[in-house]
């Protein structure tokens, strides 16, 4: 797991040698670089080594006579096969690194290789033989690559920070993505907060010749967009969920360095973890224990995974987070994340990996995905109840959701039941893609400066995600169309790049076996009714796991992550939201009304609207325009 850094055109060699200085925390092991100036060529690396730690796994790695550069950051977990398929064919190795093996299938096949890899992976291949350089992001997108074009050519990198050492003139912000990400809290499809800045999508590979994009292509497909067919039986569903996490969690323990895992407590890491500590007895775990008061509703999770532990014979760690220490830690977060997401979850990765890497671990397997595959969030099961919404009149319909706005704020139920009428009066793929919004579009329009409002026009914050499941037939059931929004967007674009980035800022790989491809492709064959059944969500990964795990730990309360971000606001955070988001700070920033910002804080602070998230979004983006446009930061921050 490492760094990559990348151009085509005519760049400076030193700003590319700043570039990978500026993502070397994901790889401290080592770094390289390769330049071919008649070709306007460059590639640089940052490697954290995990499999083949010899120098035979230094990057960029080259084959055919130097004819063909790679640099690579993931992991290939089903490499063993494809190198024994090519020594079968003639190829011969000098080490033993999956990098190796995905030089020579490219030798083999060219960009058809892409299809044969079962990880994850940002890659790029500089082919002399024909000028051309192909990068390619793996197929749900675990590993971010953003990409700029410029007057100079294009430039593409792991992290946005090593990115604008490349293009530092990419700093003109993008006002669509910004309201995307006050609507949802972070930003759904290709856009981030530069205008000149973009994410290469999941399953996506493009050629670039001479400082252009030659071609661009999606080279992998979520099943639902296949026509795969709901063929398994409820036993095959069962049985098969078990078989093929095992396997993946098997596949994923390759590593010549010792590897470790998250244990939350709920069922998705505990799973994992049970597979896990089949094969390696000696397993360490990593957990949180939330000091300082969690959020309201929110259930403690120590507790389950002090349980899972014991339960399985593996041993514990636990990290002590204060609350108020978090919120202190928020301008560090918005740095490694190269966007202003308004989540404090990325602290648990972080806090988890520092406790991880100083406890000799390079890699965790993490529980991400389970949702995503099988169901379980909260919103499924508010989509399950779709049907009786739609048999409601509209008139009827929208007047739940207006007085749903009048509800008191400070009670955890009645957030719930505003969160669940927001929308009603919307049908279709709208009124599903809305279950992902966290603030009301009147709202936000309220507080745009005539500039913001402007600049985003009639753009809706979540036309990508309805734009994404439109072509999906009328069959395809709601919750269907739903859990390929999940995997396209909410984890390729919030949870996997915060996992990585978190991780990675402190020299640790974290790999997801719920998303390993074959499982993936096995998920889509589930009936949807064997997924959601009723109010239970994840029906038969709980019923797959039931020879496993404890009954208590299987059926317990839902949880999230229970940062008290309503007290911060009104708390912890208020000097920071005085400093950022007072009126000379907002006026200068012009993007908000100062005079609306502050009203907004005021009926926060007195209970009479839920905006902390929204105030937290805003207050992300002044410490994320600080950073990243005004240069400024403190001496605290990396």
């Amino acid at each position: 797991m490492c760094g990559i850094i990348g151009y085509s055109g005519r760049f400076d060699h030193g700003a590319l040698q700043s570039g990978i200085r500026s993502i070397c925390h994901r790889g401290p092991d080592d770094s390289g670089d390769f330049f071919d100036d008649g070709a306007c060529v460059g590639l640089g690396h940052a490697r954290l080594s995990i499999i083949d730690l010899s120098p035979l796994g230094h990057q960029p790695m080259h084959a055919a006579h130097g004819a063909v550069q790679l640099v690579f950051n993931g992991e290939i977990y089903n490499y063993r096969e494809l190198r024994r398929e090519l020594e079968a064919k003639g190829h011969t190795f000098r080490g033993h690194s999956d990098t190796e093996v995905i030089l020579h299938l490219y030798l083999e096949e060219g960009e058809q290789m892409l299809a044969r890899l079962n990880g994850i992976f940002t890659v790029a291949f500089f082919d002399a033989r024909t000028g051309t350089t192909l990068v390619a992001r793996d197929a749900l997108g675990v590993k971010p690559l953003y990409y700029a074009q410029s007057m100079r050519g294009i430039a593409y990198c792991s992290e946005i920070k090593g990115l604008l050492d490349l293009v530092p003139e990419a700093r003109a912000i993008d006002h669509i993505s910004l309201h995307r990400y006050i609507s949802c809290l972070w930003c759904p499809g290709e856009g981030t907060p530069l205008k000149d800045v973009r994410k290469l999508l999941p399953g996506e590979a493009m050629v670039l010749r001479e400082g252009r994009i030659e071609r661009r292509w999606t080279w992998y497909q979520l099943p639902v967009f296949r026509g795969v067919v709901q063929d398994l039986s409820e036993r095959e569903s069962i049985e098969g969920t078990a078989q093929n996490i095992r396997a993946a969690v098997e596949r994923q323990l390759v590593a010549d360095v010792p590897v470790g895992a998250f244990l939350s407590g709920g069922l998705d890491s505990s799973a994992v973890v049970a597979f896990a500590r089949e094969r390696a007895a000696d397993l360490q775990c990593f957990t949180i224990r939330q000091v300082g008061g969690a959020e309201e509703g929110m259930t403690d999770d120590l507790p389950y995974a002090e349980r899972v532990a014991k339960h399985l014979g593996v041993r514990l760690h636990t990290v002590e987070i204060e609350a108020n220490r978090m919120a202190g830690d928020l301008e560090r977060m918005i740095w490694q994340l190269d966007e202003p997401l308004a989540d404090p979850a990325p602290l648990n990765v972080l806090y988890i990996c520092e406790l991880a890497r100083k406890n000799g671990m390079k890699v965790l397997l993490s529980g991400a995905g389970g949702d995503d595959l099988f169901t379980g969030y909260r919103r499924h099961h508010a989509v399950s109840l779709q049907k009786y919404w739609d048999w409601m009149p509209a008139t009827l319909r929208r007047g739940l959701e207006r007085a749903s706005l009048s509800l008191d704020n400070r009670r955890a139920l009645f957030r719930k039941i505003a969160k669940a009428c927001n929308g009603a009066g919307l049908s279709g793929d709208v009124r599903l893609a809305n279950y992902f919004k966290w603030a009301r579009e009147d709202m936000l329009f309220s507080l745009y400066t005539d500039e913001m409002r402007s600049a985003v026009g009639s753009h809706q914050a979540l036309d990508p995600m309805v734009d994404f499941i439109r072509p999906l037939p009328s069959s395809v059931p709601p919750i269907e169309r739903m859990l390929a929004m999940e995997q396209r967007f909410f984890l390729a674009d919030h949870n996997l790049p915060y996992t990585d980035k978190m991780s990675m800022a402190v020299g640790v790989e974290v790999r997801v076996p719920l998303l390993d491809l074959e499982l993936v492709e096995f998920a889509a064959r589930i009936p949807t009714r064997f997924k959601q059944r009723g109010k239970v969500g994840k029906w038969v990964l709980k019923k797959a796991m039931e020879p496993y795990l404890p009954h208590d730990v299987i059926y317990r309360p839902k949880s999230g992550f229970g940062a008290p971000i309503r007290r911060w606001m009104q708390h912890d955070l208020r000097a920071l939201v005085a400093e950022l988001l007072g009126a000379d700070s907002v006026r200068r920033r012009g993007l908000f009304r100062p005079e609306a910002v502050q009203s907004l804080i005021d009926a926060n602070q007195a209970g009479k609207v839920d905006a902390s998230y929204t105030l937290l979004s805003l207050l992300s983006i002044e410490m994320w325009c600080r950073r990243f446009i005004d240069g400024r930061r403190s001496a605290d921050v990396a």
